[in-house]
């Protein structure tokens, strides 16, 4: 749905409108309405968020997807997904589409509360991390945590390493993922996990000496469950 703010032509996508009033009325008989979102992209999904008890992201799900949206939600299968971008509040969080800077952009470079952030998902099952170090060897710094299933269902946890760089006098990430496993874990038990990240991963480029280069100085290094979902975070020199 194309709208207009402050003179730009804007773009929002949104569920067509009657998509939007079959789903509000069906609310209105049944609150325990679970919506299944099929769609490429973020989407303006603020009501639902603020009514429907569940939404799920089936995506362009294929000839199975009918077979596994059931399983979903008959809970014959535990979900494990992970969101591969941000959900904004509105169309006033974000820059211009003409705008290129990289100022206020993905989860990266957005300093606000996001509507569901990059690398957010549930599960039916619950989980709890806890750190068991940071070790930085010749050509890899390794992150070492344990990841507990504290819930009732076995699941599939997806940890995530972010790494924020230190101070280079230019403009650089809030936090920049480098890193995530998946790992299948049953209820009441811990698996042991260890994400490597190597050191020549840590680099950018330097737009006045026209090179990558590896920045040293303190890196601090946040595990979680999403961008904004942090367990813990370790600082290391480098």
């Amino acid at each position: 749905k194309s709208i207009e703010r402050e003179g730009q032509d804007r773009f929002s996508l949104e569920l067509p409108v009657d998509q939007q009033e079959f789903i509000k009325e069906l609310y209105k008989v049944n609150p325990n309405t679970v919506v299944v979102l099929v769609a490429g992209s973020s989407m303006a999904v603020n009501w639902m968020d603020e009514n429907v008890p569940a939404i799920l992201n089936a995506w362009y799900p294929g000839e199975q997807g009918g077979n596994a949206v059931a399983e979903v939600l008959f809970g014959d299968y535990n979900p494990g997904g992970r969101l591969p971008l941000t959900y904004y509040n509105s169309l006033d969080e974000i820059p211009a589409f003409d705008n290129y800077s990289v100022k206020g952009r993905t989860y990266q470079y957005f300093e606000g509360q996001p509507l569901y952030e990059f690398g957010y998902g549930l599960s039916y099952t619950k989980f709890r991390y806890k750190s068991k170090g940071v070790n930085v060897e010749q050509d890899t710094v390794k992150v070492s945590f344990e990841v507990s299933n504290t819930g009732k269902y076995d699941g599939d946890e997806v940890a995530q390493v972010y790494v924020k760089y230190p101070e280079t006098g230019t403009y650089m990430p809030l936090k920049q993922l480098h890193g995530f496993k998946r790992v299948h874990i049953k209820k009441g038990k811990t698996s042991k996990v260890t994400i490597g990240v190597p050191k020549k991963d840590l680099r950018y480029w330097d737009e006045q000496e026209r090179k990558f280069v590896t920045p040293k100085g303190e890196y601090t290094f946040m595990v979680g469950a999403s961008s904004e979902d942090i367990k813990f975070r370790e600082t290391v020199g480098l």
